[in-house]
């Protein structure tokens, strides 16, 4: 099974090709990324996102319609990044007569992880801007066990778990006990919790986001509808009316 995968929930603009195999036994599903591309230009969502696509195509040598699924990240992140990856995302996979299915940003990158060797409990850490984080923690099997939320960095309980995502944002975090913190930065320590490397985990990858919907794919599950983790209103927001000066009262305008 040939998927595309897409993801624009943080600054980085993802898309790639991967090649989705049943499980073998006692094993779990195979994933063989042929193609990816990522930028990391919070600006470039819109101008970026579909030339990488199809560079993603040319370089894994298919066409479109060989693909047979789309999945993509859903959030949580910025309204206007997400919307980008969403509704190109759908509107290629309606193009193309493909199921799209959307995944939780944050399951993806906890997948990468994972894949990544990192073991045990795991805490995802994004940048929500306005001085807060998106987060969400799992447990040694994957499973999501809480999450995902948004508020400030500081209050992230990591206790007994790695740290995964934005350096800046888990930089913020107070090591507590033993939670180890993976920021990709050399070995150290910081409180009482180990600063340990990890490599460029701060994103979902192309086969992350195909690892979670995985189950879906290969039972040709109906995807259900695309729906983004915005978790709080947008950042823009409309002006509130202004009431006509007194001055103005009589003055036809």
């Amino acid at each position: 099974m040939l998927v595309l995968s897409v993801d624009t929930s943080t600054p980085h603009v993802t898309a790639g090709v991967c090649r989705l195999e049943p499980a073998g036994p006692g094993d779990g599903p195979r994933i063989e990324t042929l193609a990816t591309r990522d930028t990391d230009d919070a600006r470039a969502h819109a101008e970026l996102l579909t030339p990488h696509i199809l560079e993603c195509l040319s370089v894994a040598g298919i066409s479109p319609t060989e693909l047979d699924a789309v999945v993509v990240g859903v959030g949580p992140g910025p309204f206007t990044g997400l919307r980008v990856g969403m509704a190109t995302a759908a509107a290629f996979a309606d193009a193309i007569g493909a199921p799209v299915h959307g995944v939780c940003s944050l399951d993806a990158v906890a997948a990468r992880a994972r894949a990544a060797g990192v073991d045990g409990d795991v805490v995802v850490v994004t940048d929500a801007r306005r001085r807060e984080a998106y987060h969400a923690r799992y447990n040694g099997e994957g499973v999501r066990t809480s999450g995902p939320t948004v508020g400030p960095a500081a209050e992230i309980d990591v206790t007994g778990a790695r740290v995964v995502g934005e350096p800046a944002k888990i930089a913020e975090i107070p090591t507590v006990g033993d939670g180890a913190v993976e920021t990709g930065g050399e070995e150290g320590t910081v409180g009482d919790g180990t600063v340990a490397e990890s490599g460029a985990l701060t994103s979902p990858d192309p086969a992350g986001l195909v690892a979670v919907a995985a189950a879906d794919l290969l039972a040709g599950t109906d995807p259900a509808p695309l729906v983004p983790l915005y978790l709080r209103r947008p950042d823009a927001v409309p002006p509130k009316p202004v009431e006509p000066s007194a001055a103005l009262t009589g003055v036809q305008r």
